[in-house]
């Protein structure tokens, strides 16, 4: 199941009347070869009906684009370019829009060559604010026809997450469970930025779940469970349960995401949840989330869109994770310190109980979920997958609404060691640099909740620019400053 727009540029040149057409012409020509010469030809539909000069010429091709089926937009400055056209092009235009610049090509062909696109990106700019239309401007929107091609492609992850925000539907099954105010969050940003919301109760979802016993699929699905298990099938017993279960995910998502196209979950897990259904649905949720559909847990709804927008910018797996426990000092002294160029207060654990995807385990294996077990017969707490999390690059992320209805976010890029945890649950060593600051003066003095999303990979350039195009406050998006940049709240005495 693709659960993510695939996404379609369309490059349209623009120019000023006073400047040879032929400029934006050669140039926008030269980009389109580029980026078919790096990357994938079907990202850009290439605008060829007119150079943009006028207002008509701007109602024609914002007509061709369409009917092009393109879902993003890249204006072009070949040159000066006509500021009123060039913006009411992007004002009209449903959907992501970037503008970039071509640079001068050669000191020989200053005279008739010469186009002054750096500084038409100047009046592009404050015509755009005059407007209030939203584009992503690169951090340096000038350039070769390879630069530019490479400016389009990075502008693919954050279109994508912008187009599958505004046609996504959140499904959640609630409420919270107690003592879990921290998931709870104002909805209000949700139809902020375009994303519809469906709360049910975990009853309707109960209800639903025993009107597919004996379904005719389980048997499939317990065989698919089975091959991607192997010998970590170590609760054999339980697997037609977990498919019954994600079947009824499945078609509930199929009857209800309505004129939406793509949706993920914010699912209830305990603590009703394994007394009457008789598992827990981590290993369901990992599933689900593998392809393509997240699935966060504790009903935790912004983080449940956290992870959708890290598939989308990835194009790859997510998971959630607790910001859970430190690394203890002997397995630091052991596994980590003088192999790998990290402080003690830069490592952590991140943890969940068995919600992350097969792929991104080392190894894995069915249990039941030890913590509710302490308190529960174990037989109803089957349906965990524990393993220590794949060493590798990752982003650890968020975006959340604040109590009082504000949109703030974090983002930092490290990596899982290859240190076995010796723990339990779907569970890592993670390393971040300056880690331990980013903790007090961030994560808790901004008062983020303990959930955190993840991509692997370093995303992080991506995600900060999702985050602005999202019109999450600058200065509220929080990453993890070096020790040469305090924190405004950070005691310089220390």
């Amino acid at each position: 199941m693709r659960n993510i727009p695939k996404v379609k540029v369309g490059i349209v040149a623009v120019s000023r009347d006073c400047f040879p057409e032929t400029l934006s012409v050669n140039r926008r020509k030269a980009l389109v070869a580029a980026y078919k010469e790096r990357f994938d030809e079907e990202d850009i539909y290439e605008c060829p009906i007119c150079i943009v000069e006028s207002e008509i010429h701007m109602v024609q091709a914002l007509s061709d684009i369409k009917k092009a089926g393109c879902n993003a937009l890249c204006v072009y400055l070949g040159n000066f370019g006509p500021e009123i056209s060039e913006t009411l092009l992007a004002k009209h235009f449903e959907g992501p829009k970037m503008f970039i610049a071509a640079a001068e090509e050669s000191q020989n062909d200053l005279v008739q060559g010469r186009g002054d696109a750096f500084c038409g990106m100047l009046n592009a700019s404050y015509n755009l604010a005059l407007r209030s239309v939203k584009a992503y401007i690169p951090e340096y929107p000038v350039g070769d026809a390879q630069e530019c091609a490479e400016m389009i492609h990075d502008f693919l992850p954050i279109a994508r997450a912008v187009i599958g925000l505004s046609n996504l539907k959140i499904i959640s099954f609630g409420p919270r469970p107690l003592n879990f105010l921290a998931c709870n969050a104002p909805i209000q940003q949700l139809y902020n930025l375009g994303v519809e919301i469906e709360e049910n109760s975990e009853l309707d979802l109960f209800s639903a779940y025993k009107k597919h016993e004996n379904d005719k699929r389980i048997p499939d699905v317990v065989k698919d469970m089975e091959n991607e298990l192997l010998s970590g099938n170590k609760k054999p017993e339980i697997l037609a349960k977990l498919a019954q279960y994600e079947l009824t995910l499945l078609d509930w998502i199929e009857e209800h995401k309505g004129y939406r196209e793509y949706v993920a979950i914010a699912g209830k897990c305990w603590p009703a949840f394994q007394t009457e259904f008789r598992f827990v649905p981590c290993y369901v949720n990992s599933r689900l989330t593998g392809r393509g559909i997240p699935v966060s847990c504790e009903v935790d709804i912004y983080g449940c869109l956290s992870e959708y927008i890290g598939t989308c910018v990835s194009e790859d797996i997510v998971t959630l994770l607790d910001i859970n426990n430190s690394v203890p000092k002997d397995m630091y002294k052991e596994s980590i310190e003088g192999k790998f160029d990290y402080k003690l207060t830069d490592t952590f654990m991140g943890f969940h109980c068995g919600n992350t995807c097969s792929k991104k385990l080392s190894a894995c294996e069915m249990k039941n979920q030890m913590i509710m077990a302490r308190s529960l017969p174990e037989e109803v707490t089957n349906g965990t997958l524990e393993g220590d999390i794949a060493p590798g690059d990752i982003t650890f992320y968020r975006l959340q609404s604040t109590a009082d209805n504000r949109l703030c976010a974090y983002l930092a890029q490290g990596e899982v060691l290859p240190v076995a945890t010796r723990s339990f649950g779907g569970i890592g060593v993670f390393a971040i640099r300056e880690m331990g600051r980013f903790y007090r003066h961030v994560l808790i003095e901004k008062n983020f909740p303990h959930h955190g999303a993840v991509t692997f990979g370093h995303h992080g350039k991506a995600l900060f620019e999702v985050f602005k195009y999202l019109n999450v406050p600058v200065e509220d998006i929080n990453y993890n400053q070096p020790a040469s940049l305090p924190y405004p709240t950070e005691n310089p005495f220390v």
